[in-house]
């Protein structure tokens, strides 16, 4: 198992994350003649009670041992009696299974105890915590589960080449504890309220809406209609093509492609080239699929941040004003 440790060798500062809210930094004093240690527990660690002594050379190295022994043997014990998510402490919880979607895409399911459920509201997002070269890294995921699904939760991850938080993902296995804090954001969702949703997802932007499209499909009296428009690079690339072909059979469903590097829809499975566009979502394409819903929609937007503003920008253009539109 991986430790959850923090080493600034320019502050020369240690932090050891004892799972969940325990916390110890240690931090060389002087040249390295003492040793401040503080601790936190059940608040975030950027709060600190706090000791100071002076340890010679010697002890110093067994007194870092001997913390290190410590977390390594009961951090299992610590995680299991802290499984509950928190917004302002981490949390471990155990990689279940690993499954690569595409070449830089992971969908990795994390175990929870019993039949317990991490209760998240629709859309909300979660933040990953990692070290990679001694720096603590932190990023935002939305489970791409159900909010109410029982002993487990899935989160969709796409692994980049020069990414801080992508070099530490690489490193996961089944049986890892990985460390969560949360939940945060969240779209405010009410069955009915609006004629039809029409929601615009890059890449794994698609995440947060999976929640709100299962919430519809699962509810008989929920009658919302929903227009997802997804975009990716190539058809290779286009995330759970199963789960999105199961969600595209119900009679409120409908679920367009958009490939930006394909040039041809020839080659594409004959299912697909009905409701699939080669090129880039361009003001002229936003404004005919706009046209083409049945109701005046309310628009959910999730993407880069340049993707996200073009949207914003063409749906101006079409006419949705921007009270009717959500970006996550």
């Amino acid at each position: 198992m991986k430790k959850a440790v923090l080493w600034n060798s320019c502050l020369q500062t240690v932090i050891l994350n004892l799972s969940g809210p325990f916390y110890i930094r240690l931090t060389m004093l002087g040249q390295a003649k003492a040793i401040s240690i503080e601790t936190a527990k059940n608040i975030s660690y950027s709060q600190w009670s706090s000791v100071g002594f002076k340890v010679a050379p010697k002890q110093r190295s067994a007194l870092l041992a001997v913390l290190f022994l410590f977390v390594s043997r009961h951090e299992k014990t610590i995680a299991s009696n802290n499984s509950e998510l928190n917004p302002d402490t981490f949390t471990a919880f155990n990689i279940s299974s690993v499954e690569q979607l595409t070449e830089d895409t992971y969908q990795y399911k994390f175990e929870l105890p019993g039949n317990s459920s991490l209760r998240l509201s629709l859309g909300q997002h979660i933040v990953l915590r990692g070290v990679v070269n001694g720096l603590e890294v932190q990023r935002a995921y939305t489970p791409i589960s159900p909010g109410n699904a029982e002993g487990y939760f899935e989160v969709l991850m796409k692994c980049y080449e020069a990414g801080l938080m992508s070099q530490y993902i690489k490193t996961w296995k089944k049986g890892d504890a990985v460390f969560w804090r949360g939940p945060f954001g969240g779209f405010p969702y009410q069955p009915n309220k609006h004629g039809e949703l029409l929601m615009l997802a890059s890449g794994t932007g698609l995440a947060p809406m999976l929640p709100i499209l299962r919430s519809i499909t699962d509810d008989e009296d929920d009658e919302t209609f929903v227009t997802l428009v997804g975009c990716f690079r190539t058809f290779d690339k286009i995330y759970l093509k199963p789960l999105l072909q199961d969600l595209a059979r119900y009679w409120n469903i409908r679920i367009f492609y958009v490939l930006s590097r394909e040039t041809s829809l020839e080659k594409l499975p004959w299912s697909y080239q009905e409701n699939t566009y080669t090129g880039r979502l361009n003001e002229d394409l936003m404004k005919m699929i706009i046209n083409s819903c049945r109701r005046r929609p309310f628009v959910l937007i999730c993407g880069s941040s340049a993707f996200n503003e073009d949207m914003s920008r063409y749906l101006k253009a079409a006419g949705i004003e921007e009270s009717s539109c959500f970006v996550f």
